[in-house]
């Protein structure tokens, strides 16, 4: 018989229907067995009451791969309003090992060791799958987004020759007779195939060797990384990054929002134009609410981050908000700057109390990239800045782009505690498996 999803079987009431999956739950209430499947839809209950069949489960644990062919019954006490009657068992692939967790059962995130120690268990709990489910579509919808206006998605080298971009938070790995380093992102390439696309995104896995332990930081993290050109200014990009973000997260809201509030998420809460301060103002703002005195600061600390953010939400109504006309101190060696103010075409999109992208105007003349690579100290003899120099050499127009965190998105859309909550497998200074 034909395979039967759990959504599927609300129509079949009263005729035999077979569902595949795994054992999810084992229950005796006023002398019936009660037996859960769970399937990548959902949950089906079943009535098992000859004792022949119900034999075939014993001594087996959940996980038992089962197909179960019953009587679809109408009753809305049942996970989708219906249950199997008079149910035939096979057994598939038993499990007889007994599973350090209850899948059925809240998972803990206490302890985020214990959490990803049992990560191949845990995951099959149905509330702990639709953050991932979350996290799917959250993906999917920015491609989708990004491809509606045109966007050309690439793929590029994750394995490079040295640190082009400077700093020493890179990983160093074995390459045949010599040393490669793993990229922290795709910028080079990307300003590179604006020359020939005019706007590019990449969905990539990034690599940061940061000693850091905090709740927002991850050693391999999934970026989204957006190159356009012809921009008028830093404004352009801003309003492609802030469309972008925003795209998505009303779609996530609006399409998954029976899971969101089953796991607790905050409310949505958006404006048509992004509330926008500089750093010069978020600093003399916090300072003066916290007495906390920033203004020497080149950069938003953790907490402003996180102040300006809630004073975005609570006044502005906006869990979004940018900072923006970073000091030229800041400037990195592609930024474009503005001298006469000093400060840089550079702004960060803030959502719910930490930095989810960095969105800078790059400069894009040969002459002053020259300039200002020797300034910052670079050899532009380098290899490894060639072909990177050869785009500029051969045009490039205005252009702007920004690298956003997905793992970031994830974390505080579903409202989480810890970045690494939003990740399956998460990689920072102390874990390499699972």
């Amino acid at each position: 018989m034909k395979r039967i999803l759990s959504d599927e079987l609300q129509p079949l009431v009263g005729k035999r229907a077979t569902v595949r999956g795994w054992l999810h739950k084992k229950r005796l209430l006023g002398g019936l067995n009660f037996i859960t499947l769970r399937d990548r839809r959902g949950l089906v209950q079943t009535l098992i009451e000859d004792k022949d069949e119900l034999e075939k489960l014993r001594g087996l644990q959940i996980g038992t791969v089962l197909a179960l062919e019953g009587t679809v019954i109408a009753d809305e006490r049942a996970p989708g309003g219906v249950e199997l009657h008079d149910v035939k068992v096979t057994v598939e692939m038993p499990v007889t090992a007994e599973p350090a967790i209850e899948v059925d059962k809240p998972i803990d995130h206490s302890n985020l060791d214990t959490l990803f120690e049992n990560r191949v268990l845990n995951i099959r709990n149905i509330q702990e799958g639709k953050i991932f489910k979350i996290r799917a579509a959250i993906t999917q919808y920015f491609r989708e987004y990004l491809i509606a206006n045109e966007f050309i998605e690439i793929d590029t080298p994750k394995l490079l020759g040295a640190a082009t971009e400077g700093g020493a938070e890179v990983f160093t790995v074995d390459y045949f007779d010599r040393k490669a380093t793993l990229a922290q992102s795709p910028q080079f390439y990307k300003q590179i195939m604006v020359g020939a696309f005019e706007r590019v995104f990449e969905i990539n896995h990034s690599y940061r060797a940061e000693p850091s332990a905090t709740t927002r930081h991850l050693s391999e993290l999934t970026m989204l990384d957006i190159e356009i050109a012809f921009v008028d200014g830093l404004q352009d990009v801003m309003d492609t990054v802030g469309g972008t973000v925003q795209y998505v997260l009303k779609k996530i809201y609006e399409t998954h929002g029976d899971m969101l509030k089953s796991l607790n998420a905050p409310e949505l809460k958006l404006t048509d134009k992004i509330p926008t301060f500089t750093i010069a103002e978020i600093h003399e703002m916090y300072t003066k609410a916290t007495k906390v005195d920033t203004t020497k600061e080149k950069d938003l600390i953790p907490d402003e981050e996180k102040w300006i953010c809630e004073y975005a939400r609570k006044k502005l109504g906006s869990d979004l908000v940018f900072a923006s006309e970073f000091p030229i101190e800041a400037m990195k060696f592609y930024h474009k700057a503005n001298r006469e103010k000093g400060v840089v075409y550079w702004a960060d999109l803030l959502y719910r109390g930490i930095e989810i992208a960095t969105c800078p105007l790059r400069e894009n003349n040969y002459e002053m990239m020259i300039n200002q690579m020797t300034d910052a100290g670079l050899d532009i003899t380098h290899p490894g800045f060639k072909y990177y120099l050869d785009a500029f050499k051969y045009g490039l127009p205005a252009h702007g782009g920004c690298g956003l965190g997905i793992d970031r998105v994830v974390f505080k859309t579903v409202g989480l505690g810890n970045v690494k909550e939003a990740t399956l497998f998460p990689r920072d200074i102390r874990r390499l498996t699972p």
